[in-house]
């Protein structure tokens, strides 16, 4: 039986419950770079987004508008003024809808051989970048048909994250391939991961001088990439309770203060200072896994959902009693804001 049949509460950290949330499990979360719009993503073929409203400690959610791929839907992101969403998935193709111009007109703006896995749009570039199950990287200036840029990986994509100039892309059999964007058509470093299991989540540190890498096997990975930098590297294991052991599913870094968080297959989330190589805060498991979660723009809401994460396959899936939430919690300052550092030297 799963561990997770003990636990009924789904929301035990007084979060606020999303309204009308996706049929099926969610798989990406992306907010507006400008205002509180959530887009989630889901198995059901839908790309859902909601106004989300803050007022006093409250938090309240309305759906606003919805598209439909052919096939489950995989990532999302934004075009950094706020106006549009890409989406890709199954069904190997990126959509690009004007969700602030009102109406449910989408275009097919991307193409790949095999389902696209993770998307982000470089607002420095002013084009959108893949990352397919077929082996490739492309970059997309939306207003032509075809890429301008093919890049080959060694192997599928699994996972991608963008600082310009970074971007750190991971692949399958643990490749984490990194690129600096004044030079694309070239990688910038290969490593193989620090971390000895398969690569889930990774995400750029913001001042864009190394990256997090999270897997499966329930440990994350902290990599600088300046070799003078190489003894602050390390890693660490999070979402393990006892002999289980957890997928590390998403790693967001917080806008403002630059801690961040973790969520996993275990149903939590922690929010982490790398620097002190500290957890910040804990928060209760919920009744199913977290397949995915990010920030709003200022740091204000940490969005996660709580559903089931595929990870024992579809005969363990039952689409007609399972449950999908997307929930919204409101970090208290000291749960995000670094604490300072205990000096051991003696006063200054």
């Amino acid at each position: 039986m799963s561990t997770f049949m003990a636990a009924s509460n789904p929301n035990p950290n007084k979060s606020f419950e999303v309204a009308q949330p996706p049929t099926d499990s969610v798989s990406s979360l992306s907010f507006s770079p400008k205002a509180n719009f959530l887009v989630a993503t889901s198995w059901d073929n839908q790309v859902r987004c909601w106004e989300i409203q803050q007022s006093g400690g409250n938090v309240a959610s309305m759906p606003k508008a919805a598209i439909s791929h052919d096939n489950p839907v995989l990532c999302s992101t934004w075009k950094d003024d706020g106006t549009t969403v890409f989406s890709g998935g199954c069904d190997k193709q990126v959509k690009m809808w004007p969700l602030m111009s009102g109406g449910n007109q989408t275009m097919t703006v991307a193409m790949h051989d095999a389902p696209i896995k993770e998307i982000a749009w470089i607002p420095e570039m002013s084009l959108l970048v893949t990352g397919s199950w077929d082996k490739t990287l492309k970059y997309w200036d939306t207003r032509q048909p075809n890429p301008v840029h093919t890049q080959l990986l060694p192997e599928r994509c699994y996972a991608l994250s963008v600082r310009h100039p970074l971007m750190v892309v991971g692949t399958a059999d643990r490749n984490l391939i990194v690129y600096n964007l004044q030079s694309p058509q070239t990688e910038f470093k290969r490593i193989i991961s620090p971390l000895k299991y398969q690569t889930r989540c990774v995400a750029a540190f913001p001042d864009q001088q190394g990256f997090l890498v999270g897997s499966i096997e329930g440990r994350v990975g902290v990599h600088h990439l300046d070799e003078a930098q190489q003894s602050k590297n390390f890693t660490f294991k999070c979402h393990r309770e006892g002999n289980e052991i957890y997928s590390v599913n998403s790693l967001n870094f917080h806008p403002v203060y630059h801690t961040f968080a973790t969520a996993g297959s275990d149903g939590s989330f922690n929010f982490w200072d790398k620097d002190s190589k500290q957890r910040l805060k804990a928060m209760a498991r919920c009744s199913q896994p977290i397949p995915c979660s990010t920030f709003n723009n200022d740091g204000s809401i940490f969005a996660y959902s709580v559903c089931y994460d595929w990870s024992k396959g579809a005969e363990n899936h039952n689409p007609a009693t399972a449950k999908n939430y997307i929930y919204l919690h409101v970090p208290q300052e000291s749960e995000v804001k670094s604490k300072p550092r205990i000096s051991t030297g003696g006063r200054k």
